[in-house]
């Protein structure tokens, strides 16, 4: 019967490790085999092996023939130098004790070199590392320093933009027959002047007065509500209120009744309290989050 010492591979897709062992070389790769001298595992960098030395001496010297992944193997643990040596004793070319010396000067040799190699392999991980990091800090400061640059020039345009719509405020306000001063109200009224000229409208000289004066309107408004609101939770149209100024309120209880979406909503309060003040009325449609009563 002759033997082989070969690989039988183990493990799953893509992540094989292999079983070392001696085997008829009649039977399957993977089938039955007589001993199993050890293991390889190809997935490290150096390789991973573990092998039973002094069986797979005993194995060589029976005459087992290794396939070339194997001799390979066996070369790098030693096993076919120590098989080479034991031959030059049983021919008396030296003694076993210089045998013995010249296999461990070897193997403190090769140790070196494996030593050698998984320190290389270290350094240069650690380098790439580096590397990696030193690129994404650069990257990163460039993004921040385009970031502030965009600022800057966003900042240093701010006045340019506040004066064109102060010129604009003089052309609106000799237009509505009062004197441009370039106040903040004034601007904002070329702001919602232009909003409405965005959607495709032409504003005329009453509905530029009457834009003025309901932005002046909504900012009084937000200037006196200093308690809890009430918001509508949906876009709707008011049906009735519930409650009346001076009313107390508890926490959850029906505030207003909204048409929404073709239905009855009720919009109740999450805060205890005396209704303030009623900012809409019945019949008037409101938005998202418009505020509907003040609670204090």
């Amino acid at each position: 019967m002759a033997v082989k010492i070969r690989l039988a591979r183990h493990g799953k897709k893509g992540y094989a490790f292999y079983h070392i062992v001696a085997a008829d070389s009649r039977a399957p790769r993977d089938g039955k085999f007589i001993e199993k001298l050890g293991t390889y595992n190809p997935n490290t960098n150096p390789a991973t092996i573990d092998l039973d030395f002094g069986k797979a001496l005993d194995w060589l010297q029976k005459g087992a023939q290794p396939t070339d992944t194997c001799r390979a193997i066996l070369s790098y643990k030693g096993v076919m130098y120590k098989k080479h040596l034991l031959g030059g004793v049983a021919k008396g070319a030296f003694t076993e004790t210089e045998a013995e010396a010249r296999f461990n000067k070897w193997m403190e040799a090769k140790a070196g070199k494996i030593e050698a190699k998984a320190n290389k392999l270290a350094t240069d991980a650690k380098s790439a590392e580096k590397a990696r990091l030193a690129a994404e800090a650069k990257i990163k400061e460039e993004r921040a320093a385009a970031i502030a640059e965009k600022k800057a020039a966003a900042k240093k345009a701010a006045p340019k933009k506040v004066a064109k719509k102060a010129d604009k405020s003089e052309e609106l306000a000799e237009d509505l027959g009062f004197e441009a001063d370039g106040t903040v109200e004034q601007i904002e009224a070329v702001d919602a002047a232009e909003a409405v000229a965005e959607n495709g409208a032409e504003m005329t000289d009453a509905e530029k007065v009457e834009a003025v004066e309901e932005k002046k309107a909504e900012e009084c408004v937000a200037a006196a509500i200093t308690g809890n609101t009430v918001t509508a939770p949906l876009p709707g149209r008011i049906i009735e209120f519930k409650v009346k100024v001076g009313d107390t309120v508890k926490a959850g209880q029906e505030i207003v009744v909204l048409e929404a979406m073709k239905m009855e909503n009720s919009v109740t309060t999450d805060y205890a309290g005396t209704v303030k003040q009623i900012l809409a009325h019945p019949g008037d449609n409101v938005a998202t989050d418009a505020v509907l009563v003040e609670i204090v």
